[in-house]
């Protein structure tokens, strides 16, 4: 299965996530690839949508490895891939470097999206986190690590295509997975979609203001 793009992608998610119209559930997109597949979500569910501010924390030198990830809240939680840094030989110093520039990209973009809007409720909710797709999980890891405190009743993890390495790991984190396409071996998420551009912060902004209209609407 591949995907023209994260719409189609999260077009076909919403037809797996149906049930779940009728419950109190809150969409919460990962940006910024999330928030594309995200949003055809909350016009079917006439949910809300928010954001988990996460970033990867690429490994010195080689930035597309994940060596942990952080994520925001009122105390960032770190995850570390332990068998990345044990290999690479990154020390505390260097990791501790990493995290601090990629918390302050964090704050920057929560400044950025959330000026002016009404928080979201999670607390009690069904959350449904959503992202383009997932490789080696560290990052959606820390997310959901991230979204416990905020302690949501139930936590679903829907994504158009992951690695089975990482559907494993983080199927104990969470109390449910809907995936449409399992890869057999870590690879570049993009290579499931025809249209796979980088998105800006405009786009996730838009993005948020178009889920917003979406439930004014009849």
């Amino acid at each position: 299965m591949s995907f023209a793009n994260r719409k189609e992608a999260g077009e076909q998610l919403a037809n797996a996530l149906e049930r779940f119209r009728k419950t109190d559930a809150v969409v919460i997109a990962l940006p910024r690839g999330g928030v594309e597949v995200a949003l055809p979500i909350c016009r079917r569910l006439r949910a809300p949508m928010t954001l988990l501010l996460v970033r990867k924390l690429g490994l010195p030198g080689q930035p597309e490895l994940a060596m942990g990830a952080i994520v925001d809240g009122e105390t960032p939680v770190t995850v570390r891939n332990e068998d990345v840094i044990g290999f690479s030989g990154v020390d505390q110093a260097d990791f501790d470097a990493v995290a601090a520039r990629e918390l302050t990209e964090i704050h920057r973009r929560n400044r950025l999206y959330f000026s002016g809007r009404d928080p979201v409720a999670i607390e009690g909710r069904v959350a449904i986190v959503v992202d383009d797709g997932i490789a080696t999980g560290a990052t959606v890891r820390a997310a959901i690590k991230g979204l416990k405190a905020r302690k949501p009743a139930k936590i679903v993890l829907a994504v158009p295509v992951a690695s089975e390495e990482a559907l494993d790991m983080l199927r104990q984190d969470v109390d449910e997975v809907v995936v449409l396409e399992g890869l057999s071996s870590l690879g570049a998420i993009g290579f499931s979609y025809r249209d796979f551009p980088q998105l800006t912060d405009a786009d996730v902004i838009a993005a948020l203001n178009e889920a917003e209209t979406a439930r004014k609407r009849p």
